[in-house]
């Protein structure tokens, strides 16, 4: 289970420095989550992958110069002051938000597309906190996956929740020109 640190704020420097406990660590408006690692299951990790690819080959035919997609929790800082700082399952982060520093340990603002696949460890109240966070960070589009249900509910600032289950074909709108998947592609075979 999360806990809240009652320490008050948090800046990402603190947080960096604390002990290595082999606990996972966010920064929510500067106030400290931290939980158990979270154990991932093969559902999980394989639609990571298979998302990150989908996503991957669409930036490969986009013009020069582009963005990037990035994986594996990439590390956020999504503001300042106070400070919030996550790690993104998969993002799609913006060409200014890439080339800022492309030696630091994490990225300096918000993603373009940020994507939550559920694992059986998230609770609701988590990945509503952070759907939130993101929104109010700026972040254009937020992709909750859930590989139990085959189905990605789409966040937009703008626009009410949209469920697509694997009957349908998802679309990255105007912030991922040209993107198209049929939803079922991204669980693959095997993964009723």
């Amino acid at each position: 289970m999360s806990q809240v640190a009652t320490i008050g704020r948090m800046t990402i420097d603190e947080m960096l420095a604390l002990p290595d406990n082999g606990h996972d660590r966010e920064l929510i408006r500067g106030e400290l989550r931290e939980e158990p690692m979270t154990r991932r299951n093969r559902r999980h990790s394989r639609t990571e992958t298979r998302v990150a690819r989908f996503l991957d080959d669409w930036l490969d035919t986009q013009p020069k110069p582009r963005g990037e997609v990035v994986s594996g929790e990439a590390g956020f800082r999504l503001k300042r002051d106070p400070d919030s700082f996550v790690g993104i399952d998969v993002a799609y982060v913006s060409l200014e938000v890439a080339a800022m520093d492309p030696d630091a340990a994490f990225f300096e603002g918000p993603p373009i597309l940020a994507i939550e696949i559920l694992s059986p460890s998230d609770t609701q109240e988590k990945i509503d906190e952070k759907i939130a966070l993101y929104l109010e960070t700026g972040v254009a589009l937020v992709w909750v996956v859930s590989p139990r249900f085959r189905t990605v509910t789409v966040f937009r600032p703008d626009a009410p929740p949209a469920l697509f289950n694997d009957q349908q074909e998802l679309d990255g709108g105007p912030h991922l020109p040209g993107f198209r998947v049929e939803v079922a592609k991204l669980f693959g075979a095997g993964y009723r």
